[in-house]
């Protein structure tokens, strides 16, 4: 087989060689130890949290080590392509605090090792593919989708594995002459590489996370460039990643299964490889077992959940960072107000099975962390969430900022801080009875007669002073609390609840219901002094009217 004769007929128009490409492209010259990594998503318009959760190891592995941190878009399956996707891609990582070096942007790209969306890489992935058919290790194939099909019957029918490879691949040793017949009859091929992997060899792999692993040798000739001359995954991720002299590429173990082709593909085309690093799988516990988390049964797979609940950056940050590193949470409690940047994250302290994804961690960190906001950053995420999911809130708390500001504040300077805001979404619900427009009475009073609800409504109209101090104002509340034949003493009432009938509990509970529409908020007080003296008191008419 005359293979540069070959390599001609099937690239006429590469004229440009992989030494051209390796000149345009050198080693970056970064100081010892920097990695180069990558994010390479596919716009297909789902953005997921395993996306950001690998994308979280990429930009710590970069930036702390001095290193660049590429955003490449992986769109050589134009089917898949959904209009929009790159965009809505770079600004949810934007969002979420994940920052790039170089690679696509909203307005082109940045950097100097681009292109960096894969479909305009297209005569750089022939100048190599051309190589390939040079050296012999790359051919075309003609086979229709039928000749296929019919392989696989006959595979499926003796019992062996599936696949193009060995005798089943037809098209692996034509001849010149019936190429150039093809060729000249137009009939459409893709282009395949040459295994000449064995079935029973294995070869041995260093992964980042793993450490030293060993896979199956590849023997199928897959495809590198398909009908339309635009690249697999397979193909075109080796050279990109070559050319951009990326060290390390972190992507999910569902990718292990391809590690022997491209092994087998660096080797062929004489790159060094990147250290892989394959992060588990996600996982939750549902019903007792533990399952992958599924973009049909999970909402908080999309990375759209987040935003649209009001999860803080920092809370999912610093959730991802538990889960990935086995040491985070101890670093944290001995650094609980440093930098999270200030941690130094290892490929070696990621766990090497399943990541159990548990919400009710995220939520008990983003409690801990909006705990230890000031009132003022609380305003300004909840306004910043409000804005872009939910006008009509934002408009209320925008006209209200500095009542906004003290609700927020609420318990927030004491010694132990509340720490009930666990998303925006949640303290919308949590605060919005502040609020006139959204006010209603959600809870019923407690089972006491209702001639006793009003005696106590109507002396607690009659005898408020919106001056009155905490104390002055608690005192009347227990005098009414007597009145109503009740009593203050609350251990008394536990230990014989028949002699009293109540407790100062029920009076303040209906005093509560009627200011605020629930059975449980924060200090009564407090909230009256926020919403003023007008509002208070048209508050506990309403609810005695309506007795």
């Amino acid at each position: 087989m005359d293979n540069k004769k070959l390599a001609g007929l099937l690239f006429p128009n590469i004229d440009k060689t992989p030494e051209y490409y390796e000149e345009k492209y050198p080693e970056r010259g970064l100081e010892k130890g920097a990695m180069v990594t990558r994010l390479a998503p596919s716009p297909t318009g789902f953005i997921h949290l395993g996306n950001l959760f690998g994308a979280v190891v990429d930009e710590r592995l970069a930036s702390q080590s001095g290193g660049v941190f590429i955003l490449r878009i992986e769109d050589t399956d134009a089917k898949r392509e959904v209009e929009g996707a790159v965009e809505l891609t770079i600004s949810t990582m934007k969002h979420f605090g994940i920052e790039f070096t170089e690679g696509a942007t909203s307005e082109g790209e940045t950097g100097e090792y681009g292109p960096y969306r894969q479909r305009q890489r297209k005569d750089i992935y022939q100048a190599f593919a051309k190589y390939l058919v040079e050296q012999g290790k790359a051919y075309p194939c003609f086979c229709t989708e039928q000749d296929l099909e019919d392989i696989r019957e006959q595979q499926k029918e003796a019992k062996i594995d599936f696949g193009y490879y060995g005798e089943w691949a037809k098209h692996r040793d034509m001849p010149l002459e019936e190429i150039e017949k093809n060729l000249a009859e137009g009939k459409e091929y893709v282009l395949r590489f040459r295994s000449e992997g064995k079935k029973d060899n294995y070869v041995k792999v260093l992964d980042g996370i793993r450490g030293e692993i060993e896979v199956p040798e590849n023997i199928q000739d897959v495809v590198i460039l398909k009908s339309d001359g635009i690249p697999t995954y397979h193909f075109a991720h080796a050279i990109d990643d070559h050319l951009m002299r990326v060290t390390h590429v972190v992507r999910a173990e569902e990718w292990l299964s391809t590690l022997p082709i491209h092994v087998q593909l660096f080797d062929a085309l004489g790159f060094d490889k990147p250290l892989y690093c394959h992060t588990a799988q996600l996982m939750k516990v549902d019903n007792g077992n533990k399952r992958k988390l599924s973009k049909r049964k999970d909402p908080e797979l999309g990375l759209d959940y987040y935003r649209q609940e009001g999860y803080t950056v920092d809370a999912v940050w610093e959730y991802l960072l538990t889960i990935l590193n086995s040491n985070y949470e101890a670093w944290r409690d001995k650094n609980p107000d440093a930098d999270r940047r200030e941690f130094k994250f290892t490929t070696d302290k990621m766990t090497k099975s399943g990541t159990l994804f548990d919400i009710m961690k995220l939520n008990n960190i983003s409690k801990d962390v909006i705990a230890k906001m000031t009132a003022e950053q609380v305003y300004e995420g909840l306004s910043g969430w409000a804005k872009e999911y939910d006008e009509g809130f934002h408009d209320v708390i925008s006209r209200a900022e500095d009542k906004t500001i003290k609700i927020l504040n609420m318990g927030r300077n004491a010694k132990k801080p509340r720490k009930d805001i666990v998303t925006w979404s949640q303290c919308k619900e949590f605060i919005k009875y502040f609020y006139n427009e959204y006010f209603e009475v959600l809870d019923e009073y407690p089972g006491i007669p209702q001639d006793k609800i009003k005696k106590i409504l109507t002396e607690y109209i009659d005898t408020y002073n919106h001056a009155d101090e905490k104390n002055d104002w608690f005192e009347k509340v227990k005098v009414i609390t007597e009145s109503a034949g009740y009593t203050t003493n609350t251990k008394e009432y536990k230990e014989d609840p028949e002699k009293f009938g109540g407790s100062i509990i029920e009076v303040t509970t209906i005093i509560r219901i009627a200011l605020t529409g629930k059975a449980n908020a924060p200090d009564i007080w407090e909230i009256q002094q926020i919403l003023g003296k007008e509002d208070t008191m048209k508050r506990m008419q309403d609810a005695l009217n309506k007795l």
